[in-house]
């Protein structure tokens, strides 16, 4: 065991858990050695509608979307000089050689650089975006909790990343306490591959590693080959078979769409491979909450060592 795993196997507890988890005795940071835990997520409870009528009709109304659908979308949240200031500043970066992007073409033509993992550790001014206020105070109120940035991906382009839960990737414990936000720095035409989302796809049974037969080794001597030979697979027979539709984010500058932990998105496919769709997505958990990578059973060292550089 390495000196940061057993750091965090000390000080990882857990606050909002109604089942305390000794961690130095799980065999491995992956769903089936976490005990099944609450509370659930103020908004996933049966009661949930019940709570609504102490809120301000527009909360009350934010809330009951989230609660039915899964998403909500923050029509022009960020000002649009920040996002400005914000996407030349990561630009520098990129012209100075601090951040250095692959190609990730998808196709002849395609010009546009790949994503880039956590640009906020590296350029302050996306920090500012990903954690400003009115959003920060939007997740809180949604995850029931105060909010935390766990990483940041920006994307000059479409990903046309093929429709998984974020809950495979990022799971927490309890299981949940995750949410995502895709934050607009331009408006998004639908030729661009925008974001795709399937509405009601949250309710859906969280479906992890042992489920699918995915191992550990597997992720170590496959990578992710054995995950898109198999829950790929799995999440289309699931969309297929619930009659699922997606909607497409066709946002305008500013515009943030918020998704539950368990919704099922990808990107859409790219139609035109010259437009760009500039973006930030985030991804925040709650605060006592612990977070995990199931696929490969490594804790997520973000949450304790996230590099934002603006407090």
């Amino acid at each position: 065991m390495s000196l940061v795993d057993s750091i965090l196997r000390r000080l990882a507890r857990p606050s909002i858990a109604e089942l305390p988890v000794d961690f130095a005795r799980l065999p491995a940071y992956r769903a089936e050695y976490f005990p099944e835990s609450g509370p659930k997520p103020w908004l996933d409870r049966d009661d949930a509608s019940g709570r609504l009528a102490a809120l301000p009709p527009e909360q009350a109304e934010l809330s009951r979307h989230w609660a039915e659908t899964g998403y909500v979308i923050l029509p022009k949240l960020i000002p649009g000089a920040l996002l400005d200031a914000a996407w030349q500043a990561y630009a520098d970066a990129v012209a100075r050689g601090k951040i250095v992007l692959a190609p990730e073409p998808a196709g002849e033509g395609d010009r546009l650089p790949g994503r880039f993992l956590n640009p906020h550790k590296r350029v302050p001014a996306l920090c500012r975006v990903a954690r400003y206020p009115a959003l920060m105070l939007c997740l809180q109120r949604l995850l029931g909790h105060p909010a935390k940035l766990l990483q940041t991906i920006a994307s000059h382009k479409g990903s046309q990343q093929s429709a998984h839960s974020d809950s495979i990737h990022m799971t927490t414990y309890p299981l949940g306490y995750l949410a995502a936000a895709w934050i607009a720095f331009e408006d998004i035409s639908p030729d661009s591959g925008p974001l795709e989302f399937y509405p009601g796809s949250h309710r859906l049974p969280y479906v992890f590693s042992h489920d699918l037969g995915i191992s550990v080794d597997d992720m170590k001597h496959e990578g992710y080959a054995t995950y898109r030979a198999r829950y790929e697979p799995l999440v289309q027979k699931m969309i297929a078979s619930h009659g699922l539709q997606p909607k497409y984010f066709e946002a305008r500058k500013g515009d943030v769409l918020i998704w539950h932990a368990n919704l099922l998105h990808g990107g859409s496919r790219r139609r035109d491979l010259s437009l760009t769709r500039k973006a930030l997505v985030g991804h925040y958990f709650a605060k006592g909450a612990f977070v995990y990578h199931d696929l490969s059973a490594v804790a997520s060292r973000q949450q304790y060592f996230s590099g934002c550089l603006v407090r």
